[in-house]
């Protein structure tokens, strides 16, 4: 009894020191990659860069983060996730470190670059960790916890950072922003538990065999979906400072306004499961993207004031459409091939998210950032007949439980 005992509270003490590396390491990495939002208006101004020029520096991170999660995935096989989480942990905050030290665009890219590819190690191996530490159910709780962590990052930091501007110079708070992923990663590395890594063989299910393989078509559909929502959400996100500065916002309310786009999206995360789990994954996407694509085109014409009101209802559409597309997987795989699909899925809406700004970006130099946005919002509509196209896939998914 007394060795059972043990065993429970070993097993306990795994499964917090699990969670709390992986929904620490999500906050942080998901910070640095918002963090670029902020300062897109001061490199503009220091540099004296145009839209294409600063969409490309997004890019140029997410680039790299999409790019590296798989052979971040092939790493951590061959030495172990706690080295590569930890180095990549580290390297994220040593590129923010260059960054700061940056003297001219060439450098600024270069640095970007770095942290990107030290970025790119988190979602692979954070998500990872949390499904061999705990099982079943509570890893799908978990997981839902640990994909909120990283929403709380996107919110902290940028403000963080903000505040930072006002009392130290871009360069020192940025190479002191840079530092903490430093001391981060020390503490990834001491705190985080070597669980055996080796996938459990999945067995169809007898309800799976009886409804037969899925449709070859659904999970492409939900791809396109996916990027195209993505891409929506990155070119918005890089273009809403210059939105706002237009309107006579200064910097610490361009990172208070990101914030509340960002405070929008987390709860639009846990706000649209629940209306997707009541009306339906196909009906919860055209809510959401129609509010997305109305948000951005209501905000043009209106005031500083009532565009800051209506930011944290545009962040619940924004994000809360990926929560749904995310939670389809599943339904839409064969079990024996949902984690591949997963990893496809990641690199393909974090590589559209990395695109996007430099193509926006160009059409941002070509026309001005009012008409680039309200072509934004015009190319989400597009996820709405293909959402349509969908329905069967899902329907025939859901009908077999």
């Amino acid at each position: 009894m007394t060795a059972s005992s043990a065993a429970e509270h070993d097993a306990k003490g795994v499964e917090q020191r699990a969670m709390g590396v992986a929904c620490g390491a999500h906050a942080l990495h998901d910070g640095y990659t918002d963090l670029i939002f902020v300062m897109l208006p001061i490199w503009q101004h220091e540099f004296g860069l145009g839209y294409a020029a600063l969409g490309l520096m997004k890019t140029v991170f997410s680039g790299a983060l999409a790019g590296f999660q798989i052979p971040a995935g092939f790493l951590a096989e061959r030495f172990g996730p706690s080295i590569v989480l930890a180095l990549g942990t580290a390297l994220a905050g040593i590129g923010y470190v260059f960054a700061g030290f940056s003297g001219g665009v060439a450098t600024l890219v270069a640095s970007l670059f770095v942290a990107g590819l030290g970025a790119s190690t988190q979602h692979p191996l954070g998500s990872s960790l949390i499904a061999h530490a705990l099982a079943g159910p509570r890893s799908l709780k978990a997981l839902g916890t640990y994909n909120f962590a990283g929403d709380i990052g996107k919110m902290t930091l940028p403000a963080a950072a903000s505040l930072l501007f006002v009392v130290l110079p871009w360069r020192h708070a940025l190479m002191l922003l840079g530092g903490l992923g430093v001391v981060a990663a020390a503490a990834i590395f001491v705190a985080m538990p070597r669980v055996a890594t080796d996938a459990p063989v999945q067995k169809k299910s007898a309800d799976a065999a009886a409804r037969g393989a899925p449709p070859l078509y659904g999970f492409p559909l939900l791809l396109s979906v996916g990027v195209i929502d993505s891409a929506t959400r990155m070119a918005f996100l890089t273009f809403l400072p210059f939105v706002l500065t237009a309107k006579g916002a200064s910097l610490p309310t361009i990172g208070a306004s990101l914030t509340l786009v960002f405070a929008g999206g987390a709860a639009g995360k846990l706000v649209c499961a629940f209306i997707g789990a009541r009306i339906g994954a196909v009906a919860t996407v055209w809510l959401t993207e129609a509010v997305t694509a109305l948000g951005i085109v209501g905000l043009l014409p209106l005031s500083l004031d009532a565009a800051l009101f209506l930011l944290p209802m545009i962040g619940v559409a924004l994000n809360g459409t990926s929560s749904v597309l995310y939670g389809s997987v599943p339904e839409l795989v064969e079990p024996a091939r949902r984690t591949r699909a997963f990893s496809i899925f990641y690199t393909g809406t974090i590589g559209a998210g990395a695109v996007s700004p430099a193509i926006y970006g160009v059409l941002g130099d070509a026309v001005g950032v009012p008409s680039a946005l309200t072509v934004v919002a015009a190319v989400v509509l597009l996820t709405l007949p293909l959402t349509l196209a969908l329905r069967p896939a899902l329907a025939r998914a859901i009908a077999s439980p």
